[in-house]
């Protein structure tokens, strides 16, 4: 990967979407900035901030001369809640409240840089689902880049959230839409996506309410993206070529630089490599524990980091598990269970205790490339789906929310490399569907195809591979024109 000549760097200031599935390949990228020769700044919400030093330690921020992390409040009331906050509370306050106290930040680093502390911010990369910096680059007259950390195919379904309004699709007649199958019905003039049905666009859709928050939020985010001066997404062209080559005709230049953790995996810097954003504290023992299972054996479940169920679905999962006999490391938050904790009866540990462990978090990227992982239940998250992609690890997904159902629609029927548990999680079928993912035949051909993927995916980002050559050219025709 080329770097940047010798001179004054130009300073990258970045904000994420305050949660950990955007916090992290929004590291990664700052991550991959530093590298070419960029001045960081990092700027979590002073919420999440604390969260990071909770998990890894006082100094954990402390960071390099050129890579510095700086907070500004998210404009909730203070609490100590160690999870991520209630998303619609936080994606109204942020657009609301955070715009000051961004421009205060930036004025306080460009008076630094008049005394030669750093460089004065020359761009910002916000998130796509954080875009109220596109008023300050308007104000302070410098580029931004929309970092669109989720999948395309989501993109282009939020694109067309105003034209489901329009159409009379949304917002749903009354609440009998949700069961009595009018999400299945289809919609066939999405530009590059196939076939799609109500159900699998992103789930803020089912909503009655013509004012909902999301719907306005989803809007508004869109409308901001099509102002920046380029957009850049965690993925490769091969994987959504149909959906991306649409985009094109729609957004800003679109830079695909995924798998980014691939990428991210190329730095040498071993000073960088040692500061990470996990916001709940890792534990490395599974790896360990990994290392005494045979090949592709284990089935690693974990439903990121704001998917909550019931208990009972809980129950059904856990009993799923351990019915299938199947050697399993279980991911299990401790806001995962709404309500509080569920104990797991003693029943279940005896039944599990010689080929199932159970850790709090873990350290995805390590797992997911483990030998002993053969499987994968997930929530969908594209950071889970890329993951699994590029370690050749076929999926069970149970979509939770946003554009995770339109990801597990195309892990399923677009790549076929996974298969869909139903939202009424039953014993049974998590038995049935955890068995046929690790010996059956559909598991089988699931492998098959998802091992050619990851094929794609390491050419995606080999030295003259698309990916890595968007990188170069990102940073040559939008950050230093």
């Amino acid at each position: 990967m080329a770097s940047i000549s010798e001179g004054v760097k130009p300073h990258a200031l970045l904000i994420p979407y305050p949660a950990q599935g955007h916090v992290n390949p929004m590291f990664k990228l700052a991550k991959l900035l530093h590298f070419k020769g960029f001045h960081i700044t990092f700027v979590n919400t002073v919420f999440n901030h604390k969260r990071l030093i909770k998990s890894r330690g006082l100094n954990a921020l402390d960071g390099l001369p050129d890579f510095q992390f700086k907070t500004i409040p998210d404009g909730l009331p203070p609490t100590d809640l160690d999870a991520t906050q209630d998303t619609p509370s936080l994606c109204d306050s942020t657009r609301k409240n955070c715009l000051v106290p961004l421009l205060n930040l930036t004025a306080k680093l460009n008076h630094s840089a008049s005394s030669g502390l750093n460089p004065p911010v020359s761009c910002i990369v916000a998130d796509g689902g954080m875009t109220f910096p596109v008023k300050a680059t308007e104000e302070l007259g410098i580029p931004i880049l929309i970092f669109w950390t989720a999948s395309a195919c989501g993109l282009m379904c939020y694109a067309h959230i105003r034209s489901l309004i329009d159409r009379g699709l949304i917002p749903l007649k009354d609440e009998s839409c949700l069961t009595n199958g009018y999400l299945d019905n289809e919609v066939d003039w999405i530009p590059g996506i196939r076939n799609i049905r109500l159900r699998d666009f992103p789930s803020f859709i089912r909503t009655t309410d013509p004012n909902d928050i999301m719907i306005d939020y989803a809007i508004g985010e869109v409308d901001n993206i099509l102002k920046a001066s380029a957009i850049i997404i965690n993925t490769f062209d091969e994987l959504e070529d149909d959906v991306l080559n649409a985009l094109a005709s729609i957004f800003p230049p679109i830079y695909t630089i995924g798998p980014l953790h691939l990428l991210d995996n190329q730095i040498p810097d071993k000073n960088l490599v040692s500061i990470g954003s996990n916001l709940w504290k890792e534990d490395t023992n599974c790896l360990q524990w990994l290392d005494s299972k045979e090949p592709r054996s284990v089935v690693y479940v974990n439903y990121g980091s704001i998917t909550v169920m019931t208990p009972d679905q809980f129950l059904e999962f856990a009993w799923g598990l351990a019915n299938s006999k199947k050697p399993f490391l279980w991911i299990i938050r401790p806001d995962l269970v709404n309500g509080g904790s569920v104990i797991l009866s003693s029943e279940f540990v005896n039944e599990t205790k010689d080929r199932g462990l159970i850790a709090s978090w873990c350290p995805q990227v390590q797992v997911l490339s483990h030998q002993s992982i053969g499987g994968f239940l997930t929530h969908c998250g594209w950071n889970s789906v890329m993951e699994s992609v590029s370690w050749g690890i076929p999926m069970i997904c149970w979509p939770f929310f946003a554009e995770q159902q339109t990801n597990c629609r195309f892990v399923c029927t677009e790549w076929g490399i996974g298969m869909e548990i139903d939202t009424n999680v039953k014993r049974d079928e998590v038995e049935k569907l955890v068995n046929e993912l690790m010996e059956g035949e559909k598991g089988k051909e699931m492998n098959q195809k998802v091992m050619k993927w990851k094929k794609k995916a390491e050419e995606a980002i080999a030295p003259n591979g698309l990916s890595c050559m968007n990188l170069d050219k990102l940073v040559n025709e939008v950050f230093l024109k």
